[in-house]
């Protein structure tokens, strides 16, 4: 997809910061822009919301996830009921991980497992 970004000649400084944010993460200036619009949108959100937005799973799927991780007495994350269900692949609950991570400052990675 392909999207042009028109901007008033005040704007430019926020191009410019965009521009040193991409050079300094080593990424596109789209990757930036999209980063950002992504950590606004996604703010505070937990990770079934999230998952919901990026169109991974139904609102239901969700809900029923949840109402098996308060049901079993075993203490499972979301994500992991979420994929064990097969309802998401993995990679799925990683990248929603790592953009609730962004938002909420909390890390994510390897070893954050699938989120709750």
């Amino acid at each position: 997809m392909q999207v042009t970004l028109y901007y008033n000649e005040e704007d430019r400084y926020l191009l410019e910061l965009v521009d040193c944010l991409a050079e300094r993460e080593r990424k596109s200036r789209s990757a930036v822009i999209m980063s950002i619009l992504e950590e606004h949108f996604e703010r505070g959100k937990r990770l079934g919301e999230i998952l919901v937005d990026m169109k991974a799973v139904s609102p239901q799927d969700v809900e029923e996830a949840l109402r098996e991780q308060k049901s079993s007495g075993v203490a499972r994350r979301l994500g992991e009921i979420l994929v064990a269900k097969g309802r998401v692949q993995d990679e799925q609950v990683r990248r929603a991980l790592v953009v609730q991570g962004r938002c909420s400052g909390r890390q994510s990675g390897p070893g954050a497992g699938h989120g709750g």
